[in-house]
C-alpha cells in the first residue's frame, strides 16, 4: 500500500477541487468557494477509498490505481456537488450566489451562531412560561395549566413576554400596538404600556463614543456639554450642549455594540417568523414573515442617524420659514451614522401648556393638524410618530416638532386614494371610500366588491350618523373592516394611519375636546373643493392630458396594427396561465418534485440492472464494483423518493 502514495495522489487532490468548481458551474449551481472545496475533498476522499478497496484485491494494486483515483474522484466530486444543494438548508446556498464577499472568518462566524442560538433558546423559553407555544406553532408544553404566568390574558402574557425578551423585542411590541389593522383593540392598548426601560451607559463610555465620531477632543467643538442624558433609549442617548460658537444644541450618540445586538436579535425574529409562517394558517395569512422583514428594514434605518437628519431636512425644508410650525435645524457638518446635531429647542411639550388661553391653544391644534394633512397629502414626506413629547411648545407661542426617527414617504398615487378615502368618509358616500379604499390595499384573497361597499355603507351610517362622534377609533374599525375582507394596506398607509391616531391623542393634549376628525375631514374636503373649482379646471385638464399624451401618440399606430393583422389572420388572442407569483409557486414545486421523482426512478432501475449483471472489477470480498455502484445507486434512488414523499406529507398537513 506504500507505493500507492506519491506526489500524484497530491495532484489528483488538486484536480478533484477543480473538477469541483467546474462543476458547480456546468450544473448551474455556483457557490461560496468554501462549499466548492468542501464538494471536492468529499469526492477525492470517496475516490480514493474506492480505488484502495480496489487495489487491495489486484496482484499488483499500483496497476490502474491513479485511474481510478481521478475517475472515481470526478464522479464523486460532482455528485457532492448535487448533494451538498439537496442536503442544505434552503436559502442558504442562494444567499451564496455571489461566491464570497470577504475572508472567511470561522472563529467568528461560530460565535455568531453560538450567540444567535443562544439567544434563540432564551426566547423560546421564555414563550414557552408564558404558554405561547401556539403563537409560535410549537407544541403544548408541559408547564403547570395553575401557573401564573400562563393564565393571565393573552394580551397580558404577550406584553410581560416581550418585556422579559427585551431588546428589538420590546420595540416590536410598540410597533404592533399601532396595528390595529392587525390585532383586537385590546391587545393594541395592553401593548401600548410597554417603555424602554434601559439604564443610560456610563458618561466615560458615550465621551469615547462622541469623540471617536468626532474624530477630536469634544472641547474643539463644545464650549459645554451636559453628560446627564436628558433622554435615554435602547438604541441612543441625548444630551444638551453648547457649540463653541455659543449656539445651544441637543447631540444624539448612539450607544455602543446596539448594532451588533440588534442585528442578532434581527436573525432571530426572522427565524421565528419563519416558523410561524411554516406552522400556523394565521401566519400565513398575516405573511408573518413580510411584516417581520418590513419591521427590520424600519430597525436598521433607525440605527443610521443620517437618515433622522435627512428626515427633519426634508420635512423642515417643505415648511415656511415663519410659519406656525418649526423643525429643528440639523448639523449636517457634525452628524455620523451614530451621531446627530440638532438646534435646541426652547419650550416644553404640549402637555404643560396651561399658560395659554384655550383659543389660542384651539389655534395651535388647527395648525398642527392642518401641517400634518399637509405632510401627508402634499408633500409626502411626514412625521410618523407625533405623540405628545415630540411636538413642543415654543417661547414665541409656536409649535415645534422634534424626533425624526420615524419617518413616513407617500408616492403621488398614494396621496390621491388617500384624500379620495378622506373625501369619502366626509361626504359619507360608501361607493366612493369602496373605490379609495381598493386603489390603496392589496387582497389577499378573492373578495366580494359588493359585500365590502354594503359594509362600509354601515360603517359610515354608524361612525358618521346623526349625533355620531368621529374619532380615532373610526380609523381602527375601517382599518379592521378591510383586513376581514382579505384587504392589506401598503405598510406605508399603515403607518399613516397610526400617525393620525397618535396625533389625535396630542391634539385633544393641546386643546381638550377638540374633534380632530371632525377638522381633518373640513380640511380634506375644502382641499378637494380647490381642486376641483373652477379655478383648478385648468390646471387638473392639463395634467391629465399630459398623462394621456404618450398613449395618445402611441394609438393611432396600435389601431393600424391590429387593423393589418385581423386582414391578414395574424390577429391571436393570448391568454397568459400562471402570471401570478403563487401559481408560480405551485409550478415550480411540482415541477422539482416530478424531476426528483424521475430522477429517483431511473436511478434505481439503472441500479437493479447494475445489481443483476454477472462479472465485473472485484471490489471487496465476493463485492463486485457493479454490485457496489447498485447498492449505491439504490441508496440514492431511495433519498430522492422519499424527499419527494415527505414534501408532499408536510404539504397535505398544512
Amino acid at each position: 500500500m506504500a507505493d500507492l502514495f506519491g506526489p500524484g495522489l497530491f495532484v489528483s487532490l488538486l484536480g478533484s477541487l477543480v473538477v469541483a468548481m467546474v462543476a458547480a458551474r456546468l450544473l448551474g449551481a455556483r457557490r461560496s468557494v468554501l462549499s466548492n472545496v468542501a464538494s471536492g475533498v468529499i469526492g477525492w476522499l470517496a475516490g480514493f477509498g474506492i480505488s484502495s478497496v480496489i487495489a487491495q484485491s489486484q496482484p499488483n494494486p499500483a496497476a490502474g490505481f491513479m485511474r481510478n483515483v481521478w475517475l472515481f474522484s470526478t464522479v464523486f466530486a460532482m455528485s457532492a456537488t448535487v448533494w451538498v444543494e439537496l442536503l442544505a438548508r434552503p436559502g442558504t446556498l442562494a444567499r451564496a450566489q455571489s461566491g464570497l464577499a470577504r475572508p472567511p472568518r470561522p472563529l467568528r462566524a461560530l460565535r455568531r451562531r453560538a450567540h444567535r442560538v443562544a439567544r434563540y433558546a432564551q426566547i423560546t423559553r421564555i414563550a414557552v412560561r408564558y404558554g405561547l407555544e401556539p403563537v409560535l406553532g410549537l407544541s403544548r408544553s408541559a408547564a403547570p395549566a395553575e401557573s401564573g404566568d400562563r393564565v393571565a390574558p393573552t394580551a397580558v402574557r404577550l406584553r410581560r413576554a416581550l418585556e422579559d425578551c427585551g431588546g428589538i423585542f420590546i420595540k416590536l411590541g410598540q410597533v404592533l400596538s399601532t396595528r390595529t389593522d392587525l390585532l383586537p383593540a385590546s391587545t393594541c392598548d395592553e401593548l401600548a404600556s410597554l417603555q424602554d426601560a434601559v439604564a443610560p451607559e456610563p458618561a466615560s463610555i458615550m465621551q469615547q463614543v462622541l469623540e471617536a465620531e468626532l474624530g477630536r477632543p469634544v472641547g474643539e467643538v463644545f464650549a459645554d456639554f451636559d453628560w446627564t442624558p436628558i433622554a435615554a433609549a435602547s438604541i441612543g442617548q441625548a444630551y444638551r450642549a453648547r457649540l463653541c460658537g455659543g449656539e445651544p444644541v441637543v447631540v444624539k450618540l448612539q450607544r455602543p455594540g446596539i448594532a451588533e445586538a440588534i442585528t442578532r436579535d434581527i436573525d432571530v425574529l426572522d427565524e421565528f417568523a419563519r416558523m410561524i409562517e411554516d406552522r400556523t394558517s394565521w401566519g400565513r395569512e398575516y405573511r408573518v414573515r413580510e411584516l417581520a422583514a418590513e419591521f427590520a428594514e424600519r430597525l436598521r434605518g433607525e440605527l443610521d442617524f443620517r437618515a433622522e437628519a435627512r428626515n427633519a431636512a426634508e420635512i423642515g425644508g417643505a415648511m415656511a420659514p415663519d410659519g406656525p410650525i418649526r423643525v429643528p435645524r440639523v448639523h449636517q457638518d457634525l452628524g455620523t451614522a451614530r451621531l446627530l446635531v440638532m438646534e435646541w429647542f426652547d419650550g416644553v411639550n404640549v402637555r404643560h401648556n396651561q399658560r395659554l388661553p384655550e383659543a389660542r391653544r384651539r389655534e395651535l391644534a388647527d395648525d398642527l393638524l392642518r401641517n400634518m394633512l399637509q405632510q401627508i397629502l402634499t408633500d409626502g414626506r411626514f412625521h410618523a410618530d407625533p405623540h405628545p413629547g415630540n411636538v413642543l411648545v415654543l417661547h414665541d407661542d409656536k409649535l415645534g416638532l422634534i424626533d425624526f426617527g420615524a419617518a413616513g414617504r407617500l408616492d403621488p398615487l398614494q396621496q390621491a386614494a388617500l384624500r379620495d378615502v378622506l373625501v369619502g368618509v366626509a361626504q359619507r358616500d360608501p361607493a366612493a371610500l369602496c373605490e379609495a379604499v381598493l386603489r390603496v390595499s392589496e387582497p389577499r384573497r378573492d373578495l366580494d366588491e359588493q359585500a365590502l361597499e354594503r359594509a362600509l355603507a354601515r360603517f359610515t351610517a354608524r361612525q358618521l350618523g346623526p349625533g355620531a362622534t368621529p374619532s380615532a377609533q373610526m380609523l381602527t374599525e375601517l382599518l379592521q373592516l378591510c383586513f376581514g375582507f382579505g384587504l392589506t394596506l401598503a405598510p406605508e398607509l399603515s403607518t399613516v394611519f397610526r400617525a393620525l391616531g397618535t396625533l389625535e391623542g396630542t391634539l385633544r393634549v393641546l386643546a381638550p375636546g377638540y374633534l380632530a376628525i371632525e377638522a381633518a375631514q373640513r380640511i380634506a374636503t375644502e382641499w378637494a373643493r380647490e381642486r376641483a373649482g373652477p379655478a383648478a379646471l385648468p390646471e387638473l385638464a392639463r395634467d391629465e392630458l399630459l398623462r394621456l399624451l404618450p398613449v395618445l401618440r402611441r394609438l393611432p399606430s396600435h389601431v393600424d396594427r391590429l387593423a393589418a393583422q385581423a386582414q391578414r389572420g395574424q390577429l391571436h388572442l393570448r391568454i397568459g396561465l400562471f402570471g401570478d407569483e403563487p401559481e408560480q409557486r405551485f409550478l415550480t414545486r411540482l415541477t422539482n418534485r416530478l424531476v426528483l421523482a424521475f430522477l429517483g426512478g431511473m436511478v434505481g432501475l439503472l441500479s437493479v440492472v447494475l445489481l443483476g449483471t454477472p462479472g465485473g472489477p472485484p471490489f471487496t470480498g465476493d463485492t463486485t464494483l457493479f454490485q457496489f455502484l447498485g447498492y449505491f445507486g439504490l441508496f440514492c434512488a431511495t433519498v430522492l423518493i422519499l424527499r419527494v414523499l415527505v414534501a408532499v406529507l408536510r404539504d397535505r398537513s398544512n
